[in-house]
């Protein structure tokens, strides 16, 4: 007796954690989010490029080439020459690879945004996925910081693009050099204390979390949060945390306050710290030159930016509405793009300097904080008209693609149904679950006739559930119309246009 032959398992549908599908809804507020933010970056007269998805692992600048496996933080493959190559993990590596590449057919400085994807190979959580979307724009070959203070005035423009009102954000700005300088003046600069000025940054960017108090702890032993877990700290004695902490609480009234209560924490005991200062002084006047220091972009000491590439100048978009949280707190919606000056990235390639700057915008997050305001969803594409199918012989069908191009070729969405046409209930059930605005209908007495019948759904299921009488029928819009099968696409508009009204006036 031969083997019984093993059922075969069915396959399982299944996502990849830490990845997810886009809706048309929303792939189509994405797209109106990206063409506004494009349109700012049009009008500074930056212009777009594009680089792939997949780069040699070592031009990204943050892994080994010589690891066995490359893959912490990022996804990487061989190539079939044994090269290791990985999925991009932002927008800026790839751009300094792009620049160092085609160097000499570049015209500097050269203004570029690009939109694309990137991908983290990292757990998985709430609100923190393997895959998302960046839109960033960048100034390579302008060594002067106002190429800095123009992306800060940039970002502040794009905020306003997409409608959050002045007073709901603001654009930080600090200096890397400055906060070099104070750890020179502490006593952690140099290649030796690395580890130990990281845990000073992480503990920096933790200020708006945990405030001073927490801050100094993370600085000092370290802390313990309310479950009993200890993050341990930097280790610096109170003299050093003093000042950091002085450093990061320099914000003043204005800029030229802050700027002088920074000058107070260095103290002349770094040339890089001073250096720093000056170029804050430097985009402070640039900005209020240009009238943006009216609380849209502010000298802030507290960004740090987590990224080791930084030389210079960082900032960020901060949104200051209140939303929220997951625990039901109320909290400031926080940053939604950041960046800074990247001097030394595209040099890796060339042996020779290369000033940049640049910063990128988070779209899935920054798309989060339109709605919460209320900026995405109003405009939602309309559905399409939907051209019944009530004969199924060629004539008919071609009537009915006949009604469906003309439709189309006046601008108006429009799709003959391709199901099952048996059953016409299962068309008007198809097209409202669609949420299609008009159906078209034609039968053969109504062919013969040279008419089409044109039923209003959004009208009838308002109607099926409003009127109770005929004379609030005959009061109201009909329904459904006869028409002259010249007078269909007509028809179809000042219907469409009749809803288009009463949505604005909220019916």
């Amino acid at each position: 007796m031969g083997e019984k032959k093993k059922k075969q398992q069915k396959l399982k549908a299944r996502l990849p954690r830490g990845f997810v599908d886009r809706t048309a809804s929303d792939i189509r507020a994405s797209e109106a989010m990206l063409a506004g933010i494009r349109s700012v970056f049009e009008l500074y007269g930056f212009d777009p490029v594009e680089t792939p998805m997949l780069e040699y692992t070592d031009a990204l600048g943050k892994f080994l080439p010589d690891a066995d496996r490359p893959n912490e933080g990022v996804f990487s493959l061989t190539d079939d020459d044994e090269q290791w190559m990985s999925l991009r993990y932002d927008l800026t590596a790839p751009l300094a690879r792009h620049v160092a590449e085609n160097f000499n057919d570049i015209q500097l400085p050269y203004r570029t945004y690009r939109a694309g994807w990137v991908f983290r190979n990292e757990k998985p959580g709430p609100g923190r996925f393997r895959q998302f979307m960046q839109f960033d724009a960048d100034t390579v070959g302008a060594a002067g910081v106002q190429a800095d203070a123009e992306m800060c005035m940039m970002m502040a423009d794009t905020m306003e693009r997409l409608g959050i009102k002045r007073g709901d954000y603001v654009i930080r700005v600090n200096n890397r050099k400055v906060l070099d300088g104070v750890m020179e003046a502490i006593g952690i600069g140099g290649d030796d204390h690395g580890e130990t000025r990281l845990t000073v940054l992480r503990a920096i960017d933790k200020l708006d979390k945990f405030g001073p108090e927490g801050v100094r702890l993370l600085l000092g032993a370290g802390r313990k949060d309310e479950s009993g877990d200890f993050t341990k700290g930097a280790g610096l004695d109170a003299a050093a945390i003093d000042r950091v902490i002085a450093f990061v609480e320099a914000a003043g009234s204005d800029g030229a306050q802050t700027i002088s209560n920074l000058e107070g924490v260095v103290a002349g005991d770094s040339a890089r710290g001073t250096e720093g200062i000056a170029e804050l002084a430097q985009i402070a006047g640039l900005v209020a030159a240009a009238g943006y220091d009216d609380g849209r972009v502010k000298i802030d000491p507290s960004v740090v930016r987590g990224l080791e590439y930084y030389t210079g100048p960082v900032y960020e978009a901060e949104l200051l509405f209140d939303v929220t949280n997951e625990k039901g707190q109320t909290v400031q919606f926080g940053s939604v793009a950041g960046g800074g000056r990247y001097d030394g990235l595209v040099s890796r390639f060339m042996g020779q300097p290369v000033p940049a700057t640049g910063f990128s915008i988070g779209v899935s997050r920054l798309m989060t904080a339109l709605k919460n305001l209320g900026k995405l969803g109003d405009d939602a594409q309309e559905a399409p008209v939907v051209v019944c199918v009530m004969d199924r012989d060629i004539g008919s069908m071609g009537q009915y693609q006949r009604f469906v191009s003309q439709l189309r070729a006046a601008g108006i969405r429009a799709e003959m149904f391709q199901g099952n046409p048996k059953n016409f209930g299962k068309q008007l059930q198809y097209a409202d679950r669609r949420g299609s605005p008009v159906a078209i209908i034609q039968g053969s007495q109504e062919r013969d006739d040279g008419t089409v019948q044109i039923k209003d759904l959004v009208e009838g299921k308002r109607l099926s559930g409003e009127i109770v009488d005929n004379a609030a029928w005959r009061a109201a819009r009909p329904a459904q119309v006869s028409v002259p099968e010249g007078d269909l696409v007509a028809e179809v508009r000042k219907i469409l246009d009749a809803q288009a009204q009463d949505r604005e006036q909220g019916q």
